[in-house]
Formats: C-alpha cells, structure tokens, sequence
C-alpha cells in the first residue's frame, strides 16, 4: 500500500455507526483510502437517541495521534468532536509537528443532530488560531449561526474565511435548501447545488461523511472547485441510499 493511502479521521464513537470515527472510515474505504482513527470521546447514543458523551483525556489522544506517526506517513486528516477549542488546537499543533504539511479539515460538531450539545464557542484567541491553522472548516447553518449568535451569517461566514476555507453545507437552509457554498482564498464563492436528481433523505452523521469525504478528495490532489464538487456528489449518494436514518455508502472503483 503507498504512502498516499493513509488518511487520519480523529473523532468520537457513535455505537450506531452512522456518525464518528466508524461513519469516516466507511466513507474513507468508499473513496479507496486506508483510514486511521483516533478516539476523542465515548457517545451513548443511537440514530435518534444521545443520552451521554464520556470524553477521551488529551492525553491519551495525543499518545494516539503519535504512535500513528511513528509508523504511517499521514497527509490529510479530517476532526470530528474534541472536548473543548483548547484540546482542539493542541490536537492540531501537534498534527503540525508531526507533518508540517498536512491538511486538515474541521468539522466543528457544536451540536448533535440528535440534540445533545458539546460545547459553545466562548475563547476567540484558541478559535483563531485553530482556523488560521485549518485548510478547510465545514459547519452547516446552524452552526454558523451558533459560533456567533450576535452576528450575522454573512459576517461569520467573512471572519471565518478571512482565516480559512470555509464549506458551508446547505441541509439546514431555510432557503435554497441543499445548496452548498465554499469560500476559498477569501474571495473566491464557489455555489454547488443539489447534483443527483435522486430523492435526499434525512441521515444520521450526514455531517461526518461531507467532511471526511472532503478530506479523502482533498488527498488525492484534485483542483478544488472538483474535490469540493465530489464531496457534494458522494455526499448526496449517501443521502439517497435508502429512506432510514442509517445510509449506506456507495464504494468507487478505480
């Protein structure tokens, strides 16, 4: 197996599978790529139910991340859930040291779609400094609007992508349901649109596909606009998969 073919997702475990670490490295296979994965947090939870979530000390994560490194070359990993921003950027400082080149994608998980809150934003320095060392951060509207309940999403969307890509997922609009949006390089808006003509069903963990979908396009060095496009794709395929809460992932051949 080369080198390229690892990918990292760094995450919670969702016993249903639909979301996590689980879910990622699913859609990690799906896009021909050996996913590694490391723990943050234990949820008690299944595709309609959060009841708890026992978080994993930073400690521990970071031996995790570290013993990866000492045996795989990792280019790209994608972030689900971490206890607070701090953790987060420590995690990342530390992804930094050990590959001063690899991309990451944030998916910055606030709130479960089964309702349980993690955590609101409350240190703005940890967050900037967490951004300006993202490649992509991928929050839906909802999130948008809970970074900063004061502001609006336009200015949001413009603090954010001053300081990284931003892939705004679209599911939760009250307009233009489904439509996607990226801003990359600050100034550049890409607009994707709904791709597949196939009914889109509510998922579970729909979220943590889109980002690690990302970040598997992201490591096989496609021009952007096509890598954001792809993700939009796969994305949408997960979402047509059948009419549960569960998707199911449709595995590519190269």
């Amino acid at each position: 197996m080369s080198q390229k073919n690892y990918i990292l997702t760094i995450a919670g475990l969702d016993p249903s599978s639909g979301a996590g670490i689980t879910s990622d490295i699913k859609t990690f296979e799906a896009h021909n790529l050996y996913g590694l994965s490391v723990c943050t947090a234990v949820t008690v939870q299944n595709d309609i139910e959060f009841t708890d979530c026992i978080w994993i000390k930073k400690k521990v994560i970071l031996s995790q991340v570290k013993q990866l490194f000492r045996r795989f070359s990792i280019p790209v990993v994608k972030i689900g859930i971490i206890q607070s921003w701090k953790t987060l950027l420590e995690v990342i400082l530390t992804l930094k040291k050990m590959n001063p080149n690899i991309k990451i994608v944030l998916d910055p998980i606030l709130k479960a779609s089964t309702g349980f809150t993690f955590h609101t934003l409350k240190d703005l320095e940890t967050f900037e400094k967490v951004l300006q060392n993202c490649n992509f951060i991928t929050p839906n509207y909802d999130e948008i609007k809970a970074l900063f309940p004061d502001k609006s999403i336009e200015q949001t969307i413009e603090f954010i992508a001053e300081r990284t890509n931003v892939y705004l997922k679209g599911g939760h609009r009250t307009d233009k349901k489904g439509w996607d949006e990226v801003y990359c390089s600050k100034i550049v808006k890409l607009n994707i649109p709904p791709i597949t003509t196939n009914p889109i069903f509510e998922k579970h963990g729909s979220g943590c596909v889109l980002s690690s979908a990302l970040a598997a396009n992201l490591l096989k060095e496609l021009p952007l606009e096509d890598a954001c496009r792809n993700t939009k794709f796969y994305t949408e395929q997960f979402l047509s998969s059948n009419e549960s809460l569960l998707g199911t992932h449709n595995y590519q051949n190269e």
